[in-house]
């Protein structure tokens, strides 16, 4: 039984901070975040045959009618529905929880007047959700339109829509073929408007006009690329999670030719995310060790590729006395970092890092795990794998 892809390395919990994780990665379903229940048919939890558990109602929604089989969304194996099983186990550890006061088991919050009780910004719109989107991966905004690109694990992967929240097209057929997506992990765009994106299935980026025609893919330079972002030359940053390195590929865009592939850090831990500071050149990555007793950590570097700062995420919270683990992270237009993360449902911005980082809340409300953030002026936009929504949060409240 594998009910989650992984579970996050906690250290010590207490009692109640232990009944919260137990409820946020056993017991509820990891494509539809709804908590499972075995009194209701829909939400059933059950067993692929792969061992991971999804609800019954998702099952049925991510298998093809005829052929009664599904791609796990979390392992890629091919499964089939009739060889799915009620996971009893999962049901029993939920009525045992049940069983214990409840309010031990209450869903997590931020009470007011706590580390989160104000934010500096607030739901302004939101739009997308389930079916709309599936299992969003990552967030991009084309210039100055504002329009908003995701990467999902739709048939289209690849959907664009206006601020309003209106959908405008979507391109990017889900296969191996010639401007097929595979497995899309990130999204980035360029100065000029190209759509990039990184293609783990495939083991390639690919760039795409912003209206969806294909235009170069870029293989056999990555092991596993991962996160993806642009300098304000129009170059590709691209993180090679397996090899770790982080690659800066050289396109001439309107000619789909590649001109240069050339690696400028090595020896990175597991880095996923990157960013690129448009106003100092600075670039972040974001390192995930694979070993549990490791912390992630935040490395920026000079636009010469030279080592400015780094965190992780235990000096994190020793300075601030607060339990966060970063997950994604962005530049303001001031250059100052901006971080999320996804366990924990919050962004927050850690200023100029190179004189005494100061963590600021942004966003804390209305967020269950941010999967992909995007800064605009004074405007944040996240895309949320918790409800498969897109956000934006602004100084302005919303209506």
């Amino acid at each position: 039984m594998d009910p989650s892809p992984s579970l996050p390395h906690r250290g010590c919990l207490s009692p109640e901070e232990t009944l919260r994780e137990i409820q946020i990665n056993l017991l509820e379903c990891k494509v539809c975040f709804e908590t499972f229940n075995s009194q209701q048919r829909e939400r059933r939890p059950q067993n692929l045959s792969c061992g991971h558990v999804l609800c019954l109602e998702c099952i049925t929604a991510l298998s093809h009618p005829l052929q009664r089989k599904l791609e796990c969304p979390f392992c890629r194996q091919l499964c089939s529905v009739d060889s799915t099983s009620h996971c009893q186990a999962l049901a029993d550890l939920q009525e045992l929880l049940l069983s214990q006061k409840p309010s031990s088991f209450a869903p997590p919050h931020r009470a007011k007047g706590g580390f989160i009780s104000e934010t500096a910004l607030h739901l302004l719109a939101t739009f997308g959700g389930w079916g709309t989107l599936i299992n969003p991966t990552g967030i991009a905004v084309l210039g100055s339109v504002g329009e908003v690109v995701v990467v999902h694990d739709g048939e289209k992967r690849v959907v664009v829509f206006n601020q309003q929240g209106r959908k405008l097209h979507s391109f990017g057929e889900k296969g191996t073929g010639n401007g097929d997506i595979c497995y899309p992990v990130d999204v980035a765009v360029s100065p000029t408007g190209y759509v990039i994106v990184t293609d783990a299935g495939d083991k390639a980026v690919k760039i795409f006009t912003s209206r969806g025609k294909h235009v170069v893919t870029v293989k056999d330079c990555f092991q596993l690329p991962w996160g993806v972002d642009t300098d304000s030359c129009g170059h590709i940053l691209v993180s090679d999670i397996q090899a770790g390195t982080l690659i800066r590929i050289k396109v001439n865009f309107s000619h789909g030719v590649i001109l240069e592939n050339q690696i400028v850090l090595t020896n990175l831990q597991s880095p996923k995310a990157v960013a690129h500071c448009r106003k100092t050149g600075n670039t972040a990555v974001l390192e995930h060790p694979r070993e549990r007793n490791h912390n992630r950590k935040l490395k920026v570097f000079t636009k010469d590729f030279h080592l400015l700062y780094q965190m992780d995420s235990f000096s994190l919270n020793l300075q601030f006395s607060f339990r966060f683990s970063i997950s994604d992270v962005a530049f303001s237009s001031d250059g100052d970092v901006v971080v999320s993360d996804s366990d924990q449902g919050l962004i927050c911005s850690l200023g100029n890092v190179q004189n005494h980082p100061v963590l600021t809340p942004l966003v804390g409300d209305h967020l269950i795990r941010p999967a992909g953030l995007v800064l605009l002026n004074n405007t944040v936009v996240t895309v949320d794998g918790g409800d498969h929504k897109v956000k934006i949060y602004s100084t302005k409240l919303g209506a």
